[in-house]
């Protein structure tokens, strides 16, 4: 599983993009959630949590402290473990809600990169999967 020319076809070259996708969690289809390999943790914003009618009973707390990629520490709202499928595949995944701006949705990071044994290239913006037996891409 790679990524060859060919899958630059319907890429502007050069750029400096983040990768972003769209997949389905919690039964919907959610834009603007960027995958990086940087982050340790899923991280759900404020508009994907309304958006999805939760509520802050939903949420376990976590403890832990979270800095943006400002340097600045986050406030964290909790915990949710919510179903992300992409074509047949599905994992339940832990996000951690924060109360703070970004122009993504959401982050998917490395456990669910991994959970799904993806492949991603922010230079082809694309992700590749196994599933069935074939090579699925997003």
């Amino acid at each position: 599983m790679g990524f060859s020319d060919e899958d630059l076809v319907s890429t502007a070259q050069p750029h400096v993009n983040t990768l972003v996708v769209t997949v389905h969690i919690g039964g919907f289809d959610v834009h603007r959630v960027m995958v990086d390999w940087g982050s340790g943790v899923e991280i759900m914003y404020p508009n994907l949590f309304r958006g999805l009618e939760l509520k802050e009973k939903d949420l376990e707390s976590y403890g832990a402290l979270l800095m943006g990629f400002d340097r600045k520490m986050v406030i964290l709202k909790g915990k949710i473990k919510l179903p992300v499928q992409v074509d047949k595949e599905e994992v339940l995944v832990d996000f951690i809600v924060v109360d703070a701006y970004s122009p993504y949705i959401a982050i998917l990071a490395w456990p669910w990169l991994h959970a799904f044994e993806v492949v991603s290239s922010t230079l082809h913006q694309n992700v590749k999967f196994p599933t069935e037996g074939r090579i699925e891409e997003i």
